[in-house]
């Protein structure tokens, strides 16, 4: 890396789960590979991380991985302050260390600092997308940055080559039978592959009837430990470890291994339908364009069903009436507004519209700017 390379550093606390750290290390590494910036990833538990890139050491403090330099964030500690870089992002409200401000406040040209949102379909991020908060005592300005669905908001994730490799995968049954095989797996080909990412969820057993007493095979995949309570109380035992699986009537419920982020890609492209959470395989089964299922992150009093409605209406928007109201009754079942087990057999039905709709969603998103892309754009405009 040579010293006019731009260095921007990203802070991330992982708070529950995988999303934090998976939305910050794709975007630092997009950085780090499409705009030649050095990328500084400051993460306060890496073992989280490490589960989603397999290269990272949860045991060395830094290490520099895929071009991008990975460094534990002690939050009691004040190692990153006399290394702000040109841009710093911090993920989610996170906050940043006081001496990483007093850093930034101190240069000549302060930073451009950027608290990176959650994603949103809901109209009023647009309005708040790009504006400046002054810090109360120092002379910063911070910026909320939110992902989104419009040209007015900061777009989702997506990498220049994403959906090419998709579409060679999809066209190549050699690499298709290749994911299988190192999942352990071989699904008949007259099965429904449904992938399953979710959180704890009340309406996981009466889905799971309604599959095992369906007209169709169906093989679950299922990530190794999600679920596992609902699972094990569903079987009345442990459910199957990685490579194994149990059949009850017309389901296969098979467990893979965490994977990685690359392969998780590839296992969203190869299932007929994705049940995916919280923000970063949620933003990756909409690139797979096959017919998603998405579980908001739970939040108190439901405030997360404004999430959910807003997203339904706005992807539902062109479906016709029929698969509306069946991909709609199914998602607010799905996120704890009634009966997932009963509204599978419509949405089901709708299996065919809802696969051309994932389509022409990818391709309609596709043609606008990337989430990276449109970071730099911005930052480089205040620079």
């Amino acid at each position: 890396m040579s010293a006019s390379t731009p260095r921007w550093d990203i802070f991330c606390a992982v708070v529950d789960n995988y999303g934090d750290a998976g939305v910050a290390w794709r975007l630092a590494r997009q950085l780090a590979r499409e705009h030649g910036i050095g990328a500084r990833l400051w993460i306060d538990q890496l073992a989280p991380l490490a589960r989603l890139a397999p290269q990272v050491d949860a045991t060395r403090a830094a290490q520099t991985i895929q071009g991008v330099e990975v460094r534990r964030w002690d939050r009691g500690g004040g190692e990153p302050g006399a290394m702000a870089g040109e841009v710093v992002i911090e993920a989610f409200g996170c906050g940043l260390p006081a001496a990483t401000l007093a850093a930034m406040a101190a240069r000549e040209r302060q930073p451009p600092w950027i608290n990176l949102e959650y994603l949103s379909a809901e109209p009023w991020i647009e309005s708040c997308h790009g504006l400046p908060s002054r810090h109360a005592t120092l002379p910063l300005t911070r910026y909320f940055f939110f992902p989104g669905f419009t040209a007015a908001s900061g777009g989702l994730l997506r990498e220049r080559d994403l959906l090419p490799r998709r579409d060679r995968f999809r066209g190549d049954t050699f690499a298709q039978q290749t994911l299988w095989r190192m999942l352990g797996l071989a699904p008949p080909a007259q099965s429904l592959v449904v992938s399953l990412f979710c959180y704890a969820n009340a309406a996981l057993p009466g889905l799971l009837d309604a599959w095992a007493a369906g007209d169709r095979p169906l093989w679950c995949v299922v990530p190794e430990g999600v679920a596992h309570a609902t699972l094990s109380q569903w079987i009345g035992k442990s459910p199957p470890a990685a490579g194994e699986h149990l059949v009850r009537g017309r389901l296969t419920l098979a467990a893979v291994p965490f994977v990685s982020q690359d392969d998780y890609d590839r296992l969203l492209w190869a299932c007929d339908v994705n049940f995916v959470r919280g923000e970063d395989s949620f933003v990756r089964a909409q690139w797979a364009a096959q017919p998603l299922v998405w579980q908001a992150y739970p939040q108190a009093q439901d405030a997360h069903r404004l999430k959910v409605e807003a997203f339904g209406l706005r992807y539902a928007a062109v479906l016709n009436r029929d698969a509306t109201a069946a991909w709609c009754h199914f998602l607010r079942a799905w996120n704890g507004a009634g009966d997932a087990g009963a509204a599978w057999r419509s949405l089901a039905a709708a299996h065919t519209a809802l696969r051309a709709h994932a389509e022409n969603w990818a391709a309609a998103h596709s043609g606008e700017p990337d989430l990276a892309s449109a970071l730099v754009k911005f930052c480089s405009d205040r620079v």
